[in-house]
């Protein structure tokens, strides 16, 4: 796939597993979301609740064993976050990236990098307004940012 500011195609991935079915070896379906519901809990990410699952449990994927995805899960027992992750880490990035230029204002190519970074805020909250995962009148700001 290619990168978004940049013309060229990455070559570094991850291999998923190759059968869509649930693997013999797998915990129980209930147990598997008693699992997902206590690390929301604990106030993990999606993501990181799939790598817990991958690392501990052996659970390569949770959608063919559970036939909906983590972030389906959480949301069915009203833990989800406020802001989709992927915004959330960018917003995260962005604001580290101004700290960074508030003590070295000269540094231009971070300058570039945090228009970059707010570009994909923009793009991004614009996909997300449109499909009613924040609501319509959220809006990035650098000043809001960093009150945050």
């Amino acid at each position: 796939m290619a990168r978004t500011h940049a013309h060229t195609h990455g070559k570094s991935h991850t291999n998923r597993p190759t059968s869509k079915n649930a693997p013999s070896w797998a915990i129980a379906d209930q147990e598997i979301i008693s699992k997902i519901i206590d690390f929301g809990k604990d106030g993990l990410s999606a993501s990181e609740i799939g790598l817990r699952l991958r690392d501990e449990f052996a659970v390569p994927l949770v959608k063919p064993i559970l036939g909906k995805t983590v972030t389906q899960v959480l949301e069915e027992n009203n833990i989800s976050r406020a802001m989709p992750e992927d915004l959330e880490r960018l917003v995260r990035k962005a604001l580290g990236l101004q700290k960074h230029l508030n003590n070295h204002n000269s540094d231009k190519r971070n300058v570039r990098a945090l228009e970059l970074i707010e570009s994909k805020i923009h793009r991004l909250s614009r996909y997300y307004k449109k499909n009613s995962k924040i609501p319509q009148n959220w809006k990035y700001k650098t000043v809001i940012a960093k009150l945050e």
